[in-house]
């Protein structure tokens, strides 16, 4: 199978190197950044291609040849990108989190006879798909929370807080308003809201707050009970809010001496610039997926947990791990033909199959990523 990788940051590198361990794929991979090209090729991934894909025409030639498409550019440019490749009838396996509704390409996907699964990442993504698991072993769902974080291992002045991500896609975390719901009702409240503090075991006191993770998960699964929580170092958040309600993340151009300037855009450059995660620099993942509901008239509840550290062996950062491993092997499902639906898949309707379940999480276990899980009675997580 001939595979093209669209965008190679910290997490499409990951992707590529993975896949291309496998004597099953052809491996190529595209991004309009040099630099990060030569390092692929560096790495041993010989077919590397200059293009700018922020051009649907340019992205439909880039992927002419190919039989699937690993799309992961920045969030903001998701949704043209993965229209485009519908649009040229290439199965896709999507990690970009674009603020669109992904689900709105499925009549193209369908009339195109392909198969487009979104959200194939840690969270959205594997969360999405614990989440289906745990909801098939009740007979009634009630409640689902998830809290999840990429972290730096060594928390560092002043923000606490290093990424893999695409710097315009962290900003998006703290802005986009959180969907969540509640009482069976969908509600609405700023990015940042309703924060907690949770004790994780071998890590410490985090903080939780709202963020807008659930998305297709909010059409798709019947609990009355949704929240998802990103988890930051405490003290992250509030230095978040600060430059949020100041005016740091307006997209509004603002004119300072005769030029027009985007308060996003500078921050973007200026500020989360210092944030990229450098290589070396080891950083963790921590998730937590709460499942509640009713089996056979009792009550139960599902948690999974995962706990994932930098990989010193490969140099991969954790986050790029647990984001790319679960799209790779998203990836090898559908080459597999576990997959054999056509038309825009979210992950939590895979999550529902048991041959798809076990694939995805044994080979995230081989991979060094362990998902622990524990049956219980209801319980209130360890919080202050």
């Amino acid at each position: 199978m001939k595979i093209i990788i669209l965008g190679v940051g910290l997490v499409g590198k990951a992707v590529a190197l993975d896949l291309a361990a496998d004597k099953n794929f052809q491996v190529s991979a595209v991004d309009l950044r040099r630099e990060a090209l030569e390092e692929l090729k560096e790495k041993g991934l010989k077919s590397v291609e200059l293009r700018d894909l922020s051009q649907p025409e340019e992205v439909k030639k880039g992927i002419r040849s190919f039989d699937l498409v690993i799309n992961a550019v920045p969030g903001f440019l998701g949704f043209s990108v993965l229209r485009a490749c519908l649009e040229a009838k290439k199965n896709v396996i999507d990690i970009t989190f674009s603020p669109e509704d992904p689900l709105e390409l499925d009549e193209l996907a369908q009339k195109a006879g392909v198969t487009a699964v979104v959200d194939c990442g840690v969270a959205p993504g594997l969360s999405n798909i614990l989440a289906g698991h745990g909801l098939k072993e009740m007979d009634r769902g009630k409640s689902l929370t998830i809290y999840v974080g990429g972290l730096p291992s060594v928390r560092t002045w002043p923000f606490e807080y290093k990424t893999v991500f695409s710097p315009s896609d962290v900003i998006e975390e703290y802005w986009r308003p959180a969907r969540y719901k509640e009482n069976g009702q969908l509600r609405v409240k700023p990015a940042l809201a309703e924060p907690e503090l949770i004790e994780f075991e071998n890590i410490g006191t985090l903080e939780a707050f709202l963020t807008d993770g659930l998305r297709t998960m909010l059409k798709t699964l019947p609990f009355p009970e949704m929240k998802e929580k990103t988890l930051r170092y405490p003290g992250h958040r509030e230095k978040m809010a600060l430059f949020r309600e100041a005016g740091f993340f307006d997209d509004e151009p603002i004119i300072i001496n005769g030029a027009q300037i985007s308060p996003r855009e500078m921050t973007t450059r200026i500020l989360f610039s210092r944030l990229k995660l450098k290589p070396g620099e080891e950083d963790l993942t921590v998730m937590r997926v709460v499942v509640e509901g009713e089996k056979d008239g009792q009550s139960l509840v599902l948690t999974f947990d995962l706990l994932d550290r930098f990989d010193p062996k490969t140099g991969i950062h954790s986050m790029a791990r647990t984001t790319g491993y679960t799209a790779t092997m998203i990836a090898r499902a559908l080459a597999k033909g576990l997959i054999k639906k056509k038309g825009v898949i979210a992950p939590e309707i895979l999550g529902f199959d048991i041959e798809f379940f076990q694939f995805v999480i044994q080979g995230l276990r081989e991979r060094g990523i362990r998902v622990e899980s524990k049956r219980s009675r209801p319980l209130n997580l360890l919080s202050r």
